[in-house]
């Protein structure tokens, strides 16, 4: 029908498509471990089509996650995590666990373990001091990250994603303005990029030419004094050279300043105020605006940053924000990307790509509302997915959880 929905190669893996269901937190872990409703979700996205599905989030450590909530990986984790990739492929389609250290964007107060920041910072949503790393903490966050991509294999998954983006841990440290670091993981880009390099380089050690292993990273922060497309260049071009990733997946904004250049669209402050905990509430409902600023949706809108990185750049590259269509995926292929990566249409309609398969002309009925973004808390969904859909596959009838 078209070239995205050819095999393609990721790394050692073959994949149906060129399509990748980008990491989506989906809050259905309410103790850290993979329940039913996880499997359902994955296991959907998987029947609807995609090449390869991807778990989020995989914190590398306790302390590593936005909530406690999240999974952390660790031995317990591995048969749940095996019978979600059983069901993947048996739906056809690969898996990919999402792994990294959530650093500044850590909840110390639900964790009840101290947020990681390369420099001093106060934590708004822990209400106290981040702690420091010193050098020999890092060398431990690292082994955790090559830890967790052990732990993924044994699990069963094909590919790992490690988290380079959102002022995540490493991607605060490629920022100037959060890492204000003397050392040699602080000061000049080349040292800031020393952490994500290190760690790239540990989880290919750590799972061979086994599983493929891309990393997601910031092109630009978004935030005065933040990292910027030529810092983010210069650190793409290192984690090239070094040969460790098969992929890189471009994205852009902070989770700690300014969420919504991630997501563009509809900013769902009201939304977002009525599910945030008592004080990050209140503190919301003051900053809220500054905070969740409004950038308008367009298709493909993260396409002008990450050309840059498509012409001065040889490895394979995934363009992730705002691929919806199929005349947007084209573009894509195009312009010399290998990859696409969607998200929030896909939790509008798990079975979009099947259709569009069925006719050329499908369009998303993804309003770009961004109201499933606070959803993350309570179980993610689209607030207008209003039926109970059930998955048909030649293994399965898999009945999921209606939105409320």
């Amino acid at each position: 029908m078209t070239e995205v929905f050819t095999p393609a190669q990721l790394g050692p893996v073959t994949l149906r498509n060129k399509v990748i269901k980008a990491a989506t937190f989906e809050g259905c872990t309410p103790e850290a471990l993979v329940t039913d409703e996880l499997i359902a979700f994955h296991r959907e996205v998987a029947a609807g089509g995609v090449g390869m599905t991807t778990v989020a989030y995989c914190a590398v450590a306790p302390g590593g996650r936005t909530d406690r909530h999240q999974i952390w990986m660790r031995p317990e984790a591995v048969p749940g995590l095996r019978k979600l990739t059983d069901a993947v492929h048996a739906e056809g389609a690969a898996a990919s666990a999402q792994i990294g250290h959530a650093g500044p964007v850590a909840n110390a107060a639900s964790n009840r373990l101290p947020a990681l920041a390369p420099s001093r910072m106060f934590s708004p949503l822990g209400m106290r001091p981040m702690k420091v790393p010193g050098e020999s903490e890092i060398r431990e966050l690292i082994a955790a990250h090559a830890n967790a991509a052990r732990l993924a294999e044994k699990s069963g998954f094909d590919a790992v994603e490690i988290h380079f983006g959102h002022n995540y841990l490493t991607s605060s440290f490629l920022s100037p303005l959060l890492n204000r670091r003397t050392d040699r993981y602080g000061g000049s880009a080349e040292n800031r990029a020393r952490l994500a390099r290190e760690i790239a380089c540990a989880v290919r050690d750590a799972v061979g030419d086994r599983l493929a292993v891309t990393a997601k990273l910031n092109m630009e922060d978004g935030v005065r004094g933040g990292l910027t497309v030529p810092d983010s260049l210069r650190a793409a071009s290192w984690l090239q050279d070094d040969g460790a990733l098969d992929a890189l997946e471009l994205t852009a904004g902070s989770s700690l300043l300014n969420p919504m250049l991630l997501f563009h669209g509809d900013a769902p402050r009201r939304e977002f105020a009525k599910v945030l905990p008592p004080p990050a509430r209140w503190g919301f409902r003051l900053a809220g605006r500054s905070f969740l600023k409004e950038y308008p949706y367009q298709e493909a809108y993260l396409l002008e940053r990450a050309r840059q990185f498509r012409r001065e750049l040889s490895m394979p590259l995934i363009l992730l924000g705002g691929i919806t269509n199929l005349d947007t995926m084209n573009r894509a292929m195009a312009e010399g990307f290998d990859f696409v990566a969607m998200g929030r249409a896909l939790l509008r309609e798990p079975n979009l790509l099947r259709r569009i398969q069925s006719d050329a002309t499908t369009r998303s009925a993804c309003v770009h509302c961004n109201e499933c973004v606070p959803t993350i808390y309570t179980g993610t969904r689209c607030r207008y997915r209003l039926n109970k859909p059930v998955v048909e596959s030649s293994s399965v009838q898999l009945e999921v959880r209606a939105s409320e």
